[in-house]
């Protein structure tokens, strides 16, 4: 039997790798983005694998993969950025970054494994294209909160978004066999 926690792990470790290797390229480059500017990263990303999965192939030689990737770890991203602020110079090292990384991925993981419990491992059922679709209504949700400055009357907040679309992202690279 499959176990979701190792799965997970190791598609984390995964991306963690990506992560930390562009932050060799770039530094934390990132932090000078504001959250919503992460928010419309993140729905280019999405929108460009729908398309990859409507159209069947790419103009470009990447696959939808490495979007998933790229969806957890600007998810990831985002949330170091809604506690930290966006700055003005990028203001941390490689270091700080990856601890930050850690922590907020450890953080989705054990909600993942929380919801998981709950849902009976659901997310085996599901469809690989039903998270992309998941994963954009999480978006166009983002964007809602952010016009209204972070105000939700009843719903969870942006960070609870963005750990959800880092989630279904993982799921996602299970599914597609990433991290084995």
């Amino acid at each position: 039997m499959k176990d979701t926690k190792s799965e997970f792990e190791a598609v984390l470790r995964g991306c963690r790798q990506m992560f930390a290797d562009k932050l060799k390229d770039y530094g934390a480059s990132w932090r000078i983005l504001r959250p919503e500017s992460l928010t419309d990263q993140l729905m280019i990303k999405a929108m460009r694998i729908r398309t990859l999965q409507r159209e069947g192939e790419a103009m470009v030689d990447e696959g939808i993969t490495p979007e998933f990737v790229a969806i957890v770890n600007y998810g990831i991203v985002g949330m170091i950025q809604l506690a930290e602020g966006c700055a003005d110079t990028v203001d941390i090292d490689a270091e700080r970054a990856l601890a930050l990384y850690d922590a907020y991925a450890e953080e989705t993981k054990q909600l993942m494994l929380a919801k998981n419990h709950d849902y009976g491992e659901a997310w085996r059922f599901m469809r690989v294209s039903t998270y992309t679709d998941l994963i954009l209504t999480k978006l166009y949700r983002t964007k809602q909160i952010e016009d209204n400055n972070g105000k939700t009357c009843v719903s969870e907040g942006i960070d609870a978004n963005y750990k959800d679309m880092v989630n279904y992202s993982v799921f996602a690279l299970i599914k597609l066999g990433y991290g084995e």
